[in-house]
């Protein structure tokens, strides 16, 4: 399906360069160089994935979201990644759609040429909701990159060890492995002894570590209020190369 734009329309950035562009051209490593120096704040879109996960019960068909993810394309590619699949968006496409959920995929990156797809998994759950064996998650990454992903956001409640097949296989197939450190608490109450800064740097230790291309913060309830924020960024910056 199109998407009908304004005779007028125009992006509302022109970049001189793009993330996907730099990923395509020179890798992963070149890629999380370029974001650490890049002087804008990068901007990754989840609309198309945990949004509609979140408040439409991942009910969405392909067909609106290859729309949706053309228009985003065509009006924002200085996007550094567009966030359209993995979380609960592949089961519930195959349970309640009857959307291939790699057809999605590889439509989605049709739609999408000149920004970077981005996508939840769940370590070594996958996108499923119990551990896999290591060879089915590889095997599942390779497949994934192959289709058209390109940044993979990975997430084992803070549990890194859990991570460490999927950021091999990922570096091993030229994608961009994200680490996620999952935020709770505050860092900045004294009285707090167990998610302390101090435990978020170790987390961010670990997944540097195991190869991690870069460091995301994620604040699921909505706690990181923008002191502590300031503090916990403040921190990772100064510790750690990666962006």
């Amino acid at each position: 399906p199109g998407v009908l734009l304004p005779d007028d329309a125009a992006p509302l950035t022109t970049p001189v360069a793009t993330a996907r562009q730099v990923l395509e051209a020179s890798g992963p490593e070149a890629l999380a160089t370029w974001l650490r120096d890049l002087g804008p704040v990068a901007i990754t879109d989840t609309t198309l994935r945990d949004a509609h996960q979140s408040l439409l019960a991942t009910r969405v068909r392909t067909k609106d979201l290859v729309a949706g993810a053309r228009a985003q394309a065509a009006l924002l590619p200085g996007l550094f990644s567009l966030e359209c699949w993995g979380g609960a968006t592949f089961d519930a496409g195959l349970r309640f759609l009857g959307d291939d959920p790699w057809e999605r995929l590889e439509a989605l990156r049709g739609a999408t040429p000149g920004v970077l797809t981005q996508m939840l998994i769940r370590g070594r759950n996958a996108l499923g909701y119990a551990p896999y064996p290591a060879d089915v998650v590889t095997a599942f990454v390779a497949e994934a990159r192959q289709s058209g992903m390109d940044v993979f956001r990975i997430d084992a409640l803070n549990s890194v060890e859990k991570t460490r097949p999927v950021i091999d296989a990922v570096r091993e197939h030229g994608g961009y492995a994200e680490g996620a450190i999952c935020y709770t608490a505050d860092v900045l109450d004294p009285n707090e002894d167990t998610y302390t800064l101090d435990y978020y740097l170790r987390i961010a230790d670990d997944y540097v570590a195991a190869g991690a291309h870069g460091l995301c913060i994620k604040d699921m309830a909505g706690l990181l209020r923008p002191s502590a924020a300031q503090v916990l960024v403040g921190a990772l910056r100064s510790r750690f190369d990666v962006p």
